[in-house]
């Protein structure tokens, strides 16, 4: 599942549209016989929207570029924990302050065409031990030694797939990740396991469609 960036608003991805932007063009010219002090209130307040919208464009770049993505899904790879055209908040704070783990839905660069991001969800980690029987996926966590199957109950039974692979031990700095939608999914079982530096964040918020509204 192909996760697009979208730019960001004109103004912060959080608050309202830019209508604020829209009464700054229309602030009313001084009549020709206004005095020298009206002019000079005119040109403070077109100098404070000024300031205002330039602030604004600034939070929003420095919002996107340092803490948070917006993004929207393409494909079905990761249903129906998402669906196609969802909408998405990703926090790319997140593993800057702790490192990923199981079971985070997480969006990523592509590791064969890293121009491309893609969302799917963290199954292993480093040094951890994978291996699928008959679909079902067991890893065995490298901190306690326990291998454990891990809990599918959201994948419906036609997305599941019947096959037997491993085990595989996933290497130090890397990340086994697999999209829900087990039998419609490009992930490390065909293309191996993600780097870190290859996460750009964990998938916060779906945020559109409102009635479909989830904090992850």
């Amino acid at each position: 599942m192909e996760a697009v960036p979208e730019p960001p608003p004109f103004m912060d991805p959080f608050g309202e549209l830019p209508v604020q932007a829209a009464a700054a063009a229309a602030v009313v010219l001084p009549h020709p016989a206004a005095g020298p002090t009206a002019l000079a209130r005119i040109g403070e307040e077109l100098l404070a929207w000024f300031k205002t919208l330039v602030s604004a464009a600034v939070y929003a770049t420095l919002i996107v570029t340092f803490g948070f993505q917006v993004a929207r899904v393409e494909g079905q790879s990761m249903a129906p924990t998402l669906e196609d055209q969802d909408r998405l908040i990703v926090n790319k704070l997140a593993y800057r302050l702790d490192d990923p783990k199981v079971g985070d839905i997480v969006m990523l660069y592509y590791p064969v065409e890293p121009e491309k991001s893609f969302v799917k969800r963290i199954v292993a980690g480093p040094n951890d031990t994978i291996r699928i029987v008959d679909g079902r996926v067991y890893v065995r966590f490298s901190g306690t030694g326990e291998e454990v199957a891990l809990p599918d109950e959201y994948i419906p039974e036609e997305y599941r797939l019947i096959e037997t692979r491993g085990p595989e031990v996933v290497p130090v700095g890397y990340y086994y990740v697999m999209g829900d939608h087990r039998n419609n999914s490009s992930d490390s079982r065909s293309w191996g396991p993600v780097p870190k530096k290859y996460i750009i964040g964990k998938v916060q918020l779906r945020w559109w469609p409102v009635t479909e509204a989830t904090i992850f």
